[in-house]
């Protein structure tokens, strides 16, 4: 009798353990799947807000210098407009909730400024294809760009002022 509770206690050991291994391993791997927001700080912010007026600055170049460049350079003032909008996701993942919360209008409305802004590249295509030549087309692509990311960028500064960002 003893030796087939032994031989009975063994499987049932084991099973414990290996459904204890399988518990433990489920709770580690959900801990991974749900890290905690990170923490901002005021010098994040500011150092996040610079590079995307640094960033906006390299796309006002690109529009003033990218005619320069073998193929006109439209590649090059899609690249930095997207270099911008790149900055700018970065920047806002550096906002505290409050911030996100009382700026909620200021964000969108920064949102659909470069949503509007890019839209420019489709008009251009669109003149092109219409028949504009290429010359006249991407000299107003540029100028609109340049007027464009400039206004964008002064509602940037101030939405960033009215949101204590950096404070």
């Amino acid at each position: 009798m003893k030796s087939s509770a032994k031989k009975l206690a063994r499987p049932a050991a084991l099973g414990l353990l290996v459904s204890f291994t399988v518990l433990y391993a489920s709770l580690i791997a959900a801990q991974a799947q749900w890290p905690l927001a990170p923490t901002t700080t005021p010098m994040a912010q500011r150092n996040a807000m610079n590079l995307v007026l640094n960033q906006v600055n390299w796309f006002q170049n690109a529009t003033r210098t990218a005619s320069a460049y073998t193929g006109g350079g439209y590649g090059l003032l899609v690249q930095q407009f997207q270099a911008v909008r790149n900055q700018y996701a970065s920047f806002k993942s550096t906002l505290t909730s409050q911030q996100l919360s009382a700026g909620a209008n200021q964000v969108a409305e920064l949102d659909s400024g470069l949503d509007i802004i890019q839209e420019a590249f489709t008009d251009y295509q669109s003149a092109v294809a219409n028949g504009q030549s290429y010359a006249s087309a991407y000299s107003n692509l540029r100028s609109v760009l340049k007027e464009a990311i400039g206004v964008w960028a002064q509602e940037f500064k101030q939405d960033c002022r009215q949101l204590q960002v950096g404070w």
